[in-house]
């Protein structure tokens, strides 16, 4: 019985096993691959320093070794019929000439191999106890690896259901003909819709999506699926404010701008952004910190024949209304013309969707993320409101804020929605 131990491997007291690539049974030969072993700066493979049949496998993912550490046992006698002469005439090239008596073998001095760059494995998804126990060489593991194949999920056709490279090629071959696992729900765990044929009901036409459609499609399932929503709901009574904006744009007909709500909500949320600046943040991808954000960008979510697009209106905090008018009003004229450009629609805090003109209750808008939350606005109307000793009719305005619950809690977003409700209700709150 011969043991395989880890060689010379430079610098490194203490490595740690992050791959073992063969198991109990299989028939290596010499320069396969054992181990891979990693590391505050580099991984590498562990070759074989002889041929045969492993019969024990020394250690396990996770440990720690070194120089001299034993790997596995093999039996250079005792191999797989298929691979017999092959191992048989490799150890007699590689066996010194025989002396009397002959001498114990030695374990050769095999440099290792040149350190490379870390890199995300392709196999970090793969089972890997369920991969070392599967039915294939050394040569079908190491292939399936570098593919990303999980061997415990791949049929054998060989003999007594070994696993081919060809087997391996053919699991490929079938996990790629599959639908995308993000858009199907497969990567959750859920089952992917069914693919019908609806012709078979009556008459139907296939409409090819936009990039536009596409893109937001896409951007916002990734929003929805890793973002934790949470819809605050409230309304603003905004009588006061509508008379004010319907004289304001008489009395300034001349100005070349034209007052919208949407301008008073800009100022709005940048007064709740300073009051509430957890809402001008940004989770950090690995989510231990908060980026607070000193500016005031905010997009404004435009209706296109194409689809739906946000540019950004810069500086919010720092314009007067009628400026804030003009920007709205070019911004929306560029999209509709498409002479948007990508800088157009980067750096936003804050979005804001507005549905006033086309109706609706209340609705759940999608965070844009990196931000943190949206707010949607819907179609106003008048209602009965209670004055203390009366009703009488009000122009309410229904406000829906979605905000990202890692964040922001439920405090906080309700906080911020009596605020805006508060200074939209009082047009002399966005002079302070």
């Amino acid at each position: 019985m011969i043991e395989v131990k880890v060689p010379d491997i430079g610098d490194f007291d203490e490595v740690e096993v992050i791959e073992v690539m063969v198991a109990a049974g299989d028939t290596i030969a010499v320069d396969d691959s054992l181990i891979t072993v990693e590391s505050d700066k580099a991984s590498m493979e562990i070759p074989s320093s002889h041929a045969g049949l492993v019969k024990d496998i020394k250690i396990n993912i996770g440990d720690m070794v070194s120089e001299g550490s034993v790997i596995l046992t093999i039996d250079a006698a005792e191999v797989h019929e298929q691979t017999a002469k092959e191992v048989s005439a490799l150890m007699s090239a590689t066996r010194p000439p025989k002396p009397e008596p002959e001498p114990e073998p030695v374990l050769e001095k095999v440099e290792p191999p040149k350190p490379i760059e870390p890199k995300p494995s392709p196999t970090k998804h793969i089972n890997s106890e369920a991969f070392i126990k599967s039915h294939a060489s050394p040569s079908v593991r190491k292939f399936a690896r570098e593919l990303g194949a999980d061997l415990s999920k791949v049929k054998g056709s060989g003999r007594n259901g070994r696993i081919t490279k060809e087997d391996v090629k053919s699991y490929i071959k079938q996990r790629l003909s599959r639908p995308d696992p993000v858009s199907s729900g497969a990567a959750l765990g859920v089952e992917p819709m069914p693919e019908i044929d609806f012709s078979q009901w009556g008459e139907v036409e296939n409409l090819k999506l936009n990039n536009i459609n596409k893109l937001t499609g896409k951007i916002m399932h990734r929003n929805w699926v890793n973002i934790p929503h949470v819809t605050q709901f409230d309304e603003a009574d905004i009588s006061d404010l509508e008379e004010f904006r319907k004289k304001a744009n008489v009395d300034y007909a001349d100005q070349g701008f034209k007052l919208t709500m949407v301008a008073f909500l800009l100022k709005a949320v940048s007064l709740g952004l300073k009051k509430f600046p957890r809402f001008n943040t940004s989770l950090s991808i690995d989510g231990h910190e908060l980026i607070q954000k000193k500016y005031c960008h905010i997009g404004v979510a435009v209706a296109t024949a194409d689809g739906l697009v946000v540019p950004i209106v810069r500086d919010v905090d720092k314009k007067s209304l009628g400026e804030l008018a003009k920007d709205v009003s070019e911004a929306a004229k560029k999209a509709r013309d498409k002479k948007l450009s990508p800088g157009d629609m980067q750096g936003g805090c804050f979005t804001i969707s507005s549905l006033g003109g086309i109706g609706g209750t209340k609705f759940t808008p999608i965070i844009n993320a990196p931000e943190v939350a949206i707010l949607g606005v819907s179609k106003a109307k008048m209602s009965p409101l209670w004055n203390g000793q009366e009703f009488e009719p009000r122009l309410m305005c229904p406000l829906s804020l979605s905000y990202d619950h890692r964040v922001i809690d439920g405090a906080e977003g309700a906080a911020f929605t009596s605020y805006l409700s508060r200074i939209l209700s009082d047009i002399r709150e966005l002079l302070i």
